[in-house]
C-alpha cells in the first residue's frame, strides 16, 4: 500500500470514528425507517451490480504526486468543512432523514454557505479520494450523493412543516449542496 493510500484509509477512518463518537450527544429523534431503508437497499444493489458487472477492475491507481496533492486537499478540506458542520449544529445533529424532537433551526457558520454542508463535506473529500487515488471512486461518490441529495429533499420537507416561516426564506437565500450553484 503506498503512501498516499495509507494517508485516505487513516483519514477516513478517523472521520468516522469521530462521527460514531459525535453521534452519542445528539437530541432524540425519529427515522422514517422504512423510507431510508428502501433508498439504502437501491444503493446496495447497485454497488453489488457494479461490482458484478466489473465497473471497479482494471482502474489503476493514480500514479502522479501533483494530482495525488490536489486530491488531499480537496479531501483534507471536505472534512474539515463536514466536521466544521458537525460541531457548528452540536446536538441538533442527527443520522439523514430525522425528525427531532425539539428541533431548532440552524442557518449561522457553514449553514449560511448550503443547507446541507456535512453532505457537501463528505462529497468533497470523495471526490477528492477519487481524483488521488482511482477515479473509480467517483462511482461511489455518484452514489453518496445520490443518497445525500434524496436524504436532504426529505429533510427540507420536514424542516418546511417545522418551520413554515424560517425555512422557506432560508432555502431562497442559501443554496442545497454548492454554494452559488445548487
Amino acid at each position: 500500500m503506498r503512501a498516499v493510500e495509507v494517508v485516505f484509509a487513516v483519514g477516513w477512518a478517523a472521520f468516522w470514528l469521530y462521527w460514531l463518537a459525535a453521534a452519542i450527544s445528539m437530541k432524540r429523534g425519529r427515522v422514517a425507517w422504512s423510507r431510508e431503508v428502501r433508498i439504502r437497499v437501491v444503493i446496495i444493489v447497485l454497488v453489488f451490480v457494479l461490482l458484478r458487472v466489473g465497473a471497479f477492475r482494471g482502474h489503476g491507481l493514480n500514479k502522479e504526486p501533483w494530482v495525488a496533492a490536489v486530491g488531499l486537499v480537496l479531501f483534507a478540506g471536505g472534512l474539515a468543512f463536514a466536521v466544521w458542520a458537525r460541531l457548528h449544529i452540536g446536538r441538533n445533529w442527527g443520522t439523514p432523514m430525522t425528525r427531532k424532537n425539539e428541533p431548532e433551526l440552524v442557518s449561522s457558520g457553514p449553514y449560511r454557505l448550503v443547507r446541507h454542508p456535512i453532505y457537501s463535506g463528505i462529497l468533497v473529500a470523495g471526490v477528492g479520494t477519487a481524483i488521488a487515488l482511482s477515479w473509480t471512486w467517483l462511482v461511489v461518490v455518484g452514489l453518496a450523493g445520490v443518497y445525500f441529495f434524496y436524504s436532504a429533499t426529505v429533510e427540507e420537507r420536514y424542516l418546511t412543516a417545522q418551520f413554515p416561516e424560517e425555512y422557506p426564506k432560508y432555502k431562497r437565500s442559501t443554496k442545497m449542496l454548492v454554494p452559488f450553484v445548487l
